[in-house]
């Protein structure tokens, strides 16, 4: 694999969108259109520029199609090459809009890392897409670093996936609203280089 002009071998770089009003209450956002708060769009604007500090090289931006992310990359200066569904949040299915503690009145000991969604996404299916994003991103590694713009579950299945962990060890990362994180390399093997870093503007609650 090729490196950089700063000897740095490919990256690629999770950015988490901004904060919404549903985050904020911790109801699961999957699917539905949330836009993002004004404190969202500060964090959104401010992340751009703790991302330009990463100089990337010739950066390929992917962003999921949700108003949320796309706005989040617009924000932080970032040129969007590709809106994918691969990159969109869990399907939380029946638990779409509802809060953990709402969940857990049915499910007892509920997460999203260790039950079912009912007619959502299951952890296999999410693993899979995950791989099939990183697939990609791993493919154009070879001449530029990459960034996923996200949300705060899929990109945590992708920090596992990256280094080989199962999705369900998802529950071991933290991800702030707007934060980046950066997958890299050392001696070939895959490691998290750099891991929630956020902007110091206020932040709500850690849900997608």
């Amino acid at each position: 694999m090729t490196t950089s002009a700063n000897g740095d071998i490919g990256r690629v770089v999770l950015l988490r969108h901004g904060e919404t009003e549903w985050a904020t209450t911790g109801r699961h956002t999957g699917t539905t259109d949330v836009p993002l708060t004004a404190v969202g769009e500060e964090q959104a604007v401010a992340a751009g520029t703790l991302v330009q500090e990463l100089d990337l090289r010739a950066p390929l931006v992917l962003c999921s199609p949700r108003a949320r992310a796309q706005h989040t990359a617009r924000l932080a200066g970032l040129e969007i090459d590709r809106s994918w569904d691969a990159l969109a949040e869990w399907d939380y299915g029946d638990y779409e809009g509802l809060t953990t503690k709402e969940i857990r009145k049915s499910v007892p000991h509920w997460t999203v890392w260790t039950h079912p969604c009912p007619n959502g996404e299951t952890i296999d299916e999410i693993g899979t897409r995950a791989d099939l994003v990183l697939s990609v991103a791993l493919s154009a590694l070879e001449e530029r670093d990459v960034v996923l713009v996200g949300h705060g579950h899929f990109s945590r299945a992708l920090l596992t996936r990256w280094i080989e962990l199962p999705v369900s060890e998802g529950k071991r990362f933290a991800l702030s609203p707007a934060a980046y994180s950066v997958l890299g390399f050392e001696h070939a093997y895959r490691q998290i280089s750099v891991h929630n870093i956020h902007p110091s503007v206020r932040t709500g609650r850690k849900q997608s």
